[in-house]
């Protein structure tokens, strides 16, 4: 009885996450001041493209999934820009004390993306995002029109889905 209501909780945990995130879908981008990877103030607000999508990425050093992710966007990431036009950005949510970590790593790994700091959760808290990996799919009008929570091998492959839907009537 004891497992079967622990597994309940974190089943319950796990969809009360995506679910609260999926509020936002339809709504724009929040207007939130986060950090820029040196330090300078940047808000989200200038998440833009120039009326092409963009794909917002919460994660942190220390999440395998979220880490897995960002590593199998990165490998079609050139092909996904020109198929699609899309930027991508990623938000990290570690701790103030792991701002060089982040570089470092985002370095080692190679990614080419953007990358930002939600050090003190105020995106998260906007976008309603619980947990990480959590991806967010962006019109060229900044409208958020998808988004995912959680991170298995070929979830890349549904964010792909989901630009080329936006982006082929165009």
């Amino acid at each position: 009885m004891r497992l079967y209501n622990i597994l309940f909780i974190f089943i319950f945990c796990c969809l009360s996450c995506s679910l609260s995130a999926q509020g936002i879908i339809g709504s724009k981008i929040p207007s939130v001041q986060i950090k820029k990877m040196d330090g300078t103030p940047f808000n989200t607000s200038k998440f833009t493209n120039n009326g092409k999508p963009v794909v917002i990425d919460f994660w942190a050093t220390w999440c395998v999934p979220c880490v897995m992710e960002l590593g199998a966007i990165a490998d079609k990431y050139e092909y996904w820009k020109k198929e699609t036009g899309v930027k991508i950005f990623i938000v990290a949510v570690d701790t103030v004390h792991n701002t060089t970590t982040v570089s470092s790593f985002v370095k080692n790994k190679g990614w080419q993306y953007e990358v930002y700091l939600d050090q003190d959760q105020d995106l998260q808290k906007a976008m309603q995002v619980m947990d990480t990996p959590c991806t967010f799919v962006v019109d060229g009008t900044g409208k958020i029109v998808w988004m995912h929570n959680s991170y298995m091998e070929g979830d890349e492959d549904k964010v792909f889905e989901e630009l080329k839907k936006i982006t082929s009537h165009k």
